[in-house]
């Protein structure tokens, strides 16, 4: 690889720990924070204030590309732009909001780059709406690099 190649690598690295970081820094109750790469199903990098296992984190890679990429999703949205006459390969699903137990999971595609999309996991009592507006705030202030 190149010195160019390995200086935009190292960037893209960088952008990727850097939105992990504010994500876990600015977004209330958040207890765990993810960047998965959607065109190779790959968790790039992810902060928690817990440790797990490998394979759960390897798991949440491949759930989060079922959640927004799975053959049924992609069935859906091709369905809707074919009855809406829309032939964009932009997908419909930006945001999916998950609560389990204890804990609300937040999954923000990138503006900029689909096959990025953020994940964020806080405590099941915070305020939603503060969730959001975090959540998007700091997605999109990285999603100009």
């Amino acid at each position: 690889m190149s010195t160019a190649g390995n200086r935009a690598h190292r960037t893209m690295s960088d952008q990727v720990t850097a939105l992990v970081k504010n994500l876990r820094n600015e977004v209330p109750d958040c207890l765990a924070a993810g960047v998965v790469d959607m065109a190779t199903g790959m968790l790039l990098s992810v902060d928690t204030v817990d440790t797990h296992p490998t394979e759960v984190l390897d798991l949440l890679a491949g759930a989060t590309l079922d959640l927004f990429q799975g053959r049924t999703v992609v069935m859906i949205e091709d369905l809707f732009k074919e009855r809406r006459g829309v032939s964009t390969a932009q997908h419909y699903f930006q945001e999916i909001l998950v609560n389990s137990d204890n804990l609300t999971h937040l999954f923000i595609r990138n503006t900029q780059n689909e096959d990025i999309v953020a994940v964020v996991v806080c405590r099941k009592s915070l305020n939603v709406g503060m969730l959001f507006a975090q959540a998007r705030r700091v997605v999109k202030e990285h999603s100009g690099h």
